[in-house]
């Protein structure tokens, strides 16, 4: 189990005894995953409107970011021709 590539790539090596760094490394990965977000939530209970309205947000967020990124990419691409040549 310990050869899986999603535990191989979560692993977190203390180097020279240095454990403050290591905790901050791991500490940012569960942030990424998200887990630290899940504990905090499961810690009180969550109305069902509440947690329907929380997951409706994050779901239009992702869209909205998705959305963003994908016009972000379009105008920063390199082979865009200038709107203003004779400027």
């Amino acid at each position: 189990m310990a050869n899986h590539l999603r535990f191989v790539g979560r692993t977190v090596m203390v180097q020279n005894g240095n454990v403050e760094a290591a905790y901050g490394v791991l500490s940012r990965i569960l942030a990424q995953d998200g887990v630290v977000e899940a504990v905090r939530r499961s810690r009180y209970y969550e109305q069902p409107c509440r947690a329907r309205r929380r997951r409706a947000f994050e779901a239009s967020r992702r869209v909205y970011c998705a959305e963003m990124a994908r016009r972000i990419a379009f105008l920063a691409r390199s082979s865009r021709q200038d709107p203003w040549l004779g400027c």
